[in-house]
């Protein structure tokens, strides 16, 4: 072909022209130069950047990019040759590197412009909660396919996978239906599928789930991903939510939830059926589905109204303007129609998915489906308020507070907690707290979980903000300051401390408000603590609330030496309601953390301000006369004054470490000095606190426990220390020799042991001891003296004595004192004025006991008891004396005990009582205790031919053996008449303990022991029992207390070879033990389990022999177990 020929395709090219044909036959455009663009002008300066003309409008834009785009797309693509050319181009470019950045100018420039500040006023919006993105756990499933291999086994996102899916469905939507049903299905652990016929016929879906279910259901699967605790399922119900989270959302955003209807419907079908089935599995993950959806939808409806309500604002916005544009009111017009449509397709689906699996669900048999569907419920009103946050769906969420589950329960308190912490949302809750505030009530003062009743205060706390609770309501809540679980004493805390604010708003404004209050008690004056100020009412509105809320007949009822309340009073002794109340207080009420003002406004005498104040009404009287307390008022303050001072202390302690844990000389110093600071001020105010409530044993109590609190330590450390501490010990001896309340004795005492446990304090106690030991026993003298004369004695006198007797013998030595017989000059003497302390006590019980018939038989059992423990004291000490001379290497005294008068003492007392009489059972376990506790002697006085047992050198090689026959007298065993008075004894106990108990006991067996005869007075009748639970629960307590105490006694015995060897002896003592041992409960059992013979261990290796010391002992020698049960009587506590 010519060249020249027309026809062909270079025929009419020019270098010249503005395009030209390639050898593809496509047409090559000229390049338009940077100068002859029309849409580009170079500046003026030179400097060649480029500038779009401002004459070009968007829509031109607009042209010559849809231009562009055509021109692009009738190129075509490039042919083979071109993409080779480009690939070696580009191997062969360098990477292009940014110019290195220009300096700032650091010269001073003619306008200074300040930084650019937020519109907010530097208030940063507060941005969204992030929702946290569950790591996917890849599940090892080897049938797993489609959707949810996807989703689990290859570790894709949640919205990957969504967005994946809605492709798939706008190309076949039958397939893709059907993939995320073999989802669903794959999710509650069923491998078995449908297939695209079924999808096709969705009124077929409830017989084809069914065939589904009988199928799956013979495979008796009882485990589901959704609630299998398996390392591969951990993360499994956040990704499967958050899938069909995702899957809404990204409906949403493309638009295919509201142009295809039949999306949300069909999975409806499928999963609506699934959450009704009888089979947890389907009904549980189908409904987890259904609730995911509809929160998901939730979130969808909030965003449709907030937009729709924004573009209406708009529209508003431009029709207010002078010059409105019709167009774009239009345009917005149509917009807040199209939304609105949108928000009533996605009502509908609310309500449909509301209907059909959230009415039925909320009421399913499976607790934890229950909880999903409150938390879910929570969600929607949250998420949507204009929606669920009316009366309609909160009825739910009341009825659920009455759910016998208690996880459910927490799940109602738990969000609605939220929602009255929406301040602005308080109105639509007005009606609801009406109708369920009784419930609330309920739940926080007789809820069985103590978590649940703390929660149900705190909802409560802030529906009490709301002014929605009367005033019976918050009565009923400040009482459980005086509860027994210390969770929902901490959560009323803060409740009760509200409620004393609000009563002293109330009483300053009585007293003439805040000027009256100024002109009463002017201004504070922080170094004089003494003086009146604003606080002191304050302290005075929470004493009359504590007496209101605390309950009457309680604790402060307890007779003092009662046996038959010993347990109760020790109790109260130690930690009462008012102390545990206190502990409480001290959180939710600042004020009385100031322990210094506290102890002030206690020690203030108001008697001579309420005989001034008669008839005067001037602010400052009225202010005194209305501070004024009363004895109890005055005991819930002393106790508040306790638990105070013990905080400070605390967090003086605390304040030597830092966040970190780490300890400054600074520090330490600090503390030191407030420590110091409050024990010299407490050892002023102690005794000043005795002398005003000393009278009363109740407030005598807990002034001397305020005394445990005394850092003994300072006193030693500073000088003139003993001497303050002295005067603080002579309140403490005229509260002990004045006081009969063994509240009072038992706390004197113990602060006469603490402080002989420091050497400088030793000294001023002992000799303090010495008055308190003459004169108890010159009274005691004096009074037996009385009796043997045939004087009637007043019997209150001989149980005090002796209770101060019993209580002195623990605190120091008394061997002494009980072996003393003092010297008479009269020919004729009064055997109680030359006779032994101790010959005196025994003669107490052993020669006139008290008979039973007698009105005051209650004081003379204190006496047996009380004298046979005073006794036990001194033998206790006894053996202490002789274990230190022995260890020592000295011989014993010459003159060594004689326990046979005791133990005969103690055996008459067993023979004249009967059945569960206190005193016989108290001399049991006496007997058992004096035989056992000089047993222990021969872990001390061993021979030196025992491997077993440690030996005692003598000091020299004259020195015998320390092993002498009147030592060997200790080790004689129990006779068999004090054996046999133990066992019936304790049968006598065991039978009570069954009886009260409800439990069979085992037929007795001939082992030649007779059952002792009931009590008589121990009998509860049935209609005592029944009008009163709280003292049957009691007697129950008090009887098992019993029992285990005397079965421990006897363990001991028989681990201590106490009794006789033989079947007549430790044998019989066996067997009788363990014939009820599994019917009187557990702790019996455990006491009982000491009697079991121990295994020896195998022998050890070598690494374990050089690791390990060598132990020894009686019970297993050197290879003893370690996790056994070891009881060395030889550790006997001679101070209790």
């Amino acid at each position: 072909m010519d060249l020249s020929d027309p026809a062909t395709p270079h025929a009419s090219s020019s270098p010249n022209d503005a395009t030209s044909t390639r050898r593809s036959g496509r047409v090559k455009h000229k390049p338009v130069l940077l100068q002859t663009d029309p849409n580009v002008s170079i500046l003026a300066n030179g400097s060649g950047k480029r500038k779009r003309d401002a004459n070009l409008e968007e829509d031109d834009v607009d042209i010559i990019g849809s231009e562009s785009d055509d021109l692009d797309e009738s190129n075509g693509d490039p042919d083979e040759e071109e993409l080779k050319e480009k690939r070696r181009k580009s191997r062969s470019k360098k990477p292009t590197t940014r110019p290195a950045a220009k300096k700032p100018r650091t010269g001073v420039s003619k306008t200074t412009s300040l930084p650019v500040r937020p519109a907010t006023n530097g208030v940063k919006k507060p941005s969204k909660p992030r929702q946290p993105r569950a790591k996917p756990t890849a599940v090892i499933d080897d049938d797993a396919t489609g959707l949810f291999s996807e989703l689990f086994s290859q570790s894709h996102t949640a919205v990957a996978v969504a967005s994946e899916w809605i492709t798939r469905y706008d190309q076949h939507n039958a397939n893709a239906m059907c993939e995320i049903i073999n989802f669903v299905l794959k999710c509650t652990g069923c491998d078995l599928q449908v297939d695209v016929h079924d999808i096709e016929d969705p009124d077929n879906a409830a017989s084809k789930l069914e065939d589904l279910q009988e199928e799956h259901q013979t495979k008796k699967i009882t485990d589901y991903p959704l609630i299998s605790r398996a390392k591969a399922y951990t993360s499994f119900r956040a990704t499967m939510i958050g899938f069909f989270r995702a899957l809404i959302q990204t409906a949403h955003a493309t638009g295919l939830l509201y142009s295809d209807l039949a999306l949300i419907e069909n999975i409806e079908v499928w999963v609506t059926t699934m959450s009704s089935s009888p089979i947890r599995p389907f009904r549980h993950t189908a409904t987890v589905i259904s609730l995911t959806m509809q929160s998901a939808l939730c979130a969808v409806y909030s965003e449709l109204a907030d937009t729709t309500a924004n573009t209406m604002r708009q529209k508003e916005g431009e029709q207010k303007k002078k010059a409105v544009n019709k167009k774009r009111v239009a345009d917005l017009q149509d917009k807040v129609a199209e939304g609105e449509r949108k928000s009533g397709l996605v009502d509908t689906m609310l309500e449909n998915i509301f209907n059909a699996v959230f009415i039925h669900r909320y009421r399913d048999i499976d607790p934890k489906i229950r909880v999903d569907c409150v938390t879910a419920l929570g969600t929607w009103i949250t998420a949507a308020p204009d929606k669920f946050f009316t009366a309609h769906y909160l009825r739910y969420l009341g009825w659920l507070l009455s759910d016998t589950s208690a996880p459910t329960r927490a799940e109602v308190v738990k969000h609605l907690s939220k929602l009255y912490k929406r301040k602005e949302d308080i109105g639509r809750l007005r009606g609801f707290t009406e109708r369920f505030r009784p419930r609330f009530v309920e739940m926080a003062v007789r809820d069985a979980e103590p978590s649940i009743r703390a929660s149900a205060i705190a909802m409560l706390d802030l529906v009490r903000e709301t002014g929605l609770l009367e005033p019976d309501d918050i009565d009923n809540i400040g009482r459980l300051i005086f509860d027994s679980e210390p969770k929902v004493r901490k959560a009323v805390a803060g409740f009760f401390g509200e409620n004393i604010n609000d009563l002293f708003e109330s009483v300053v404004e009585e007293l003439g408000g805040d000027e009256g209050m100024a002109e009463a008690v002017g201004e504070d004056d922080p170094e004089d603590p003494d003086m009146p100020r604003r606080s002191w009412l304050k302290f005075k509105c929470l004493a009359e609330v504590l007496q209101l809320y605390s309950s009457e007949g309680g604790e402060e009822n307890v007779e003092p030496g009662n046996p038959s309340t010993d347990l109760i009073a020790e109790v109260v002794v130690r930690d009462s309601k008012y102390a545990f109340a206190a502990q409480a207080v001290c959180q939710g009420v600042p004020d009385v953390k100031d322990w210094e003002i506290l102890a002030g406004y206690l020690l203030y005498d108001n008697s001579a301000v309420a005989s001034n104040s008669r008839g005067s009404k001037s602010p400052e009287h009225l202010f005194k006369d209305r501070c004024q307390l009363d004895e109890f008022e005055a005991m819930l303050l002393l106790e508040i004054l306790n638990e105070s001072v013990k905080q400070r202390l605390l967090e003086a302690v605390e304040s030597e470490t830092d966040k970190k844990g780490k300890r400054s000389k600074a520090r330490v110093e600090e503390a030191r000095v407030t420590q110091e600071n409050v024990a010299i001020h407490l050892a002023e105010v102690i005794p000043r606190l005795l002398r005003k409530f000393g009278a009363n044993p109740t407030t005598a109590a807990v002034v001397l426990r305020i005394e445990h609190v005394l850092n003994l330590e300072i006193f030693e450390e500073l000088r003139q220390g003993s001497t303050a501490y002295a005067s603080l010990l002579d309140e403490i001896n005229k509260q002990f020799l004045t006081h009969i309340d063994g509240h009072v004795l038992a706390e004197a005492s113990n602060a006469m042991l603490r402080a002989r446990t420091f050497d400088d304090l030793q000294e001023v106690t002992d000799s303090k001891l010495q008055e308190l030991w003459s004169d108890t026993v010159n009274s005691l003298r004096t009074l037996k003296g009385a009796k043997d004369s045939g004087q009637e004695i007043d019997l209150d006198s001989l149980r005090n004595t002796v209770t101060r007797i019993m209580n002195l013998a623990r605190v120091a030595d008394c061997t002494s004192i009980f072996e003393d017989e003092p010297r008479v000059k009269s020919k004729n003497p009064n055997p109680a004025m030359t006779d032994s302390l101790a010959t005196i006590l025994m003669s107490l019980f052993q020669n006139d006991p008290m008979e039973k018939d007698d009105e005051r038989a209650n004081d003379g059992d204190v006496v047996t008891t009380h004298s046979i423990e005073a006794l036990l004291f001194y033998h206790m000490w006894l053996v202490r004396s002789i274990r230190i001379s022995l260890t020592s290497g000295k011989s014993p005294a010459s003159r060594l005990p004689d326990i046979d008068p005791l133990a005969d003492a103690l055996l008459t007392v067993m023979i004249t009582r009967s059945g569960t009489d206190s005193a016989r059972v108290e001399a049991a376990e006496a007997c058992l205790d004096l035989y056992t506790l000089y047993a222990s002697l021969r872990n001390v006085a061993a021979p030196a031919s025992s491997k077993d047992q440690p030996t005692v050198t003598p000091p020299n090689k004259n020195t015998q053996r320390l092993r002498p026959t009147n030592i060997d007298s200790f080790f004689s065993p129990i006779p068999p008449s004090c054996q046999t008075c133990i066992l019936t004894t304790f049968a006598a106990v065991e039978k009570l303990h069954a009886r009260l108990s409800q439990r069979s006991l085992e037929s007795a067996s001939d082992d030649g022991i007779d059952d002792a005869p009931e009590d008589p007075d121990s009998e509860v009748d049935d209609d005592e029992e029944t009008a009163s639970g709280e003292r049957s629960q009691t007697q129950k307590l008090l009887a098992e207390k019993s029992l285990c105490q005397l079965a421990g006694k006897i363990v001991l015995a028989v681990i201590g070879r106490v009794f006789p060897p033989g079947a007549e002896g430790v044998e019989k003592v066996r067997s009788r033990l363990k014939r009820n041992e599994k019917r009187l409960g557990a702790n019996y059992r455990e006491v009982v389990a000491y009697l079991d013979e121990k295994k020896p261990r195998a022998r050890a290796t070598s690494k374990s022999k050089a690791k390990a010391p060598a132990r020894t002992g009686k019970t297993g020698g050197k290879g003893a177990k370690s996790k056994e049960k070891v009881v060395d009587i030889s550790s006997e506590s001679e101070e209790e």
